[in-house]
């Protein structure tokens, strides 16, 4: 894990029913949520198959790694997140791949498919010249958070709601560290989401993004042949 090139790391889930993207089932059901995070998930594995550096695997249970050996052909490591609030698990697995010797590592989640390849490229040039990029996410969130210095104490952050990207901003130059905004992006947490998510993704000629879109035009279609 020496490579000089920055370290993509996507932190996954392996996806099934009632486990994971909980706040999109309670508006979309059970069923539609899981065949969603499983596109999710493949438009992440397509931009992991595009990344020309070290690459990482790290699933929220270390019962899923076979999983998550198996996902890709290309060489990967993958290192499963340990118990504990997000920012322990970010940290932790931070801390692993500097121990590795990584000294650039880039994080991403598998619910962002609207980020494209000037994203990463844009990450990873301005990883070059400051300690800490972050992608906003339009909720309030990052869709890209990335390090050349490590990660401080995040445990006290507000995960998961509308304040986590500037409390993170806030603590890192708390801690000294050169913070820079890369161009924003969003995440798909609610239904609301999958309908500006059809209208980004009618142009996106990657295969993943493809299948998410018809996915989202069949679901939009059932739901006003449904409800009118």
């Amino acid at each position: 894990m020496s490579d000089p090139a920055p370290c993509l790391v996507i932190f996954c889930k392996r996806p099934a029913l009632f486990h994971g993207k909980q706040r999109l089932a309670e508006t979309i059901g059970a069923e539609q949520a899981h065949t969603f995070a499983r596109l999710l998930l493949d438009c992440a594995l397509e931009d992991a198959r595009a990344w020309d550096g070290p690459l990482v695997l790290s699933p929220a249970s270390a019962d899923d790694s076979q999983w998550a050996t198996d996902l890709l052909e290309r060489e990967h490591l993958v290192l499963a997140q340990p118990d504990g609030c997000l920012g322990h698990r970010l940290r932790t697995i931070d801390q692993e791949l500097r121990r590795r010797g990584q000294e650039q590592v880039i994080f991403i989640g598998t619910d962002a498919p609207m980020l494209t390849p000037a994203h990463y490229k844009e990450a990873r040039q301005e990883l070059s010249i400051h300690d800490v990029v972050l992608s906003p996410a339009s909720d309030g969130g990052v869709t890209i958070m990335g390090t050349a210095k490590g990660w401080p104490d995040m445990t006290g952050l507000p995960w998961s709601t509308d304040r986590l990207g500037a409390a993170l901003d806030n603590l890192c130059r708390q801690q000294g560290q050169r913070v820079h905004h890369i161009t924003a992006s969003y995440d798909i947490d609610v239904a609301a989401d999958l309908q500006k998510l059809g209208r980004d993704l009618a142009d996106d000629a990657r295969p993943a993004r493809q299948a998410l879109h018809r996915e989202i035009g069949e679901f939009l279609g059932q739901k006003e042949a449904k409800y009118g």
